[in-house]
């Protein structure tokens, strides 16, 4: 086993993917995989019929268990209504909105365009604003959740490269930022470097992050948070290249081989 041969933030045709379950896992097997994990999006929009989505994975599960390990998760938002719902073997803390109008969700990573909405209409443009109340919602994710990682830290920022909307290293965006790491860390709880936007030039979380993560003794799982087949392992090498930039000596993936969904940890 090493880090490039598992993925556990994998989205398929139940919820926002475009590949079928069966073909991500036909797919890790050509890769070489020895454990998938999918992680169905659990939270108010896109709906996902959990009952049919576990049912299915749970059928994978056995007609593959002498080749590939998969494990059923899900990636469970702050907006979700029932955090502690059963059936999954282990969960993605994510926060993918920000209240407004008194409690109604909106989008962050939707488009460039809904997120111009959500800065001007109801943050008046100031984007630090926007930050210092995504990074208040993220850092209560764990809390809320009890997740087994956190899923993509930094989202905040996923049109930042186009838009320039903030600097990432002034204080008014890092602080909240900072202190929503720390609190984070404090629970003990992993993150992910997910690298679904490497084709836009982004890892999250960004280095500054990983290199606090690695400064707290924090740990952290490899994913590509992939939404079609041929992303499974999209971006891997990369994210190892950045771990060890930032002074880590090993990744973890997890593992139920032993009855209980754990970490593991692998070199790099």
């Amino acid at each position: 086993m090493n880090m490039l041969t598992a993925n556990f933030h994998t989205h398929s045709t139940y919820c926002d993917g475009s590949s079928t379950p069966r073909q991500m896992v036909e797919k890790a097997l050509k890769l070489g995989f020895t454990s998938l994990g999918f992680s169905g999006h659990v939270d108010i929009d896109p709906v996902m019929d959990i009952d049919a989505y576990q049912l299915e994975i749970g059928k994978l599960k056995k007609e593959y268990a002498d080749r590939l390990e998969i494990l059923c998760g899900g990636e469970f938002d702050m907006l979700f209504p029932e955090p502690e719902r059963g059936g999954f073997d282990y969960k993605i803390g994510s926060n993918h909105h920000l209240l407004v109008d008194g409690g109604k969700p909106f989008p962050i990573d939707y488009s460039e365009e809904m997120f111009l909405k959500l800065l001007n209409n109801y943050f008046d443009g100031d984007a630090y604003h926007l930050a210092e109340e995504y990074y208040e919602r993220v850092s209560r994710i764990y809390d809320r959740i009890h997740c087994t990682f956190i899923g993509h830290f930094d989202l905040i920022t996923i049109y930042n490269n186009e838009l320039h909307l903030f600097d990432e290293a002034d204080p008014r965006y890092l602080k909240p930022a900072m202190d929503a790491l720390d609190h984070l860390l404090s629970e003990r709880v992993p993150f992910e470097i997910n690298t679904k936007q490497i084709m836009k030039g982004r890892i999250y979380p960004h280095q500054c992050f990983l290199k606090r993560i690695r400064e707290r003794n924090g740990e952290i799982l490899i994913s590509s948070d992939a939404h079609n087949a041929e992303e499974l392992n999209r971006g891997f090498q990369e994210a190892v290249e950045l771990a060890k930039l930032c002074g880590f000596d090993h990744v973890n993936y997890l593992t139920a081989r032993k009855g209980k969904v754990q970490l593991v940890e692998v070199g790099i």
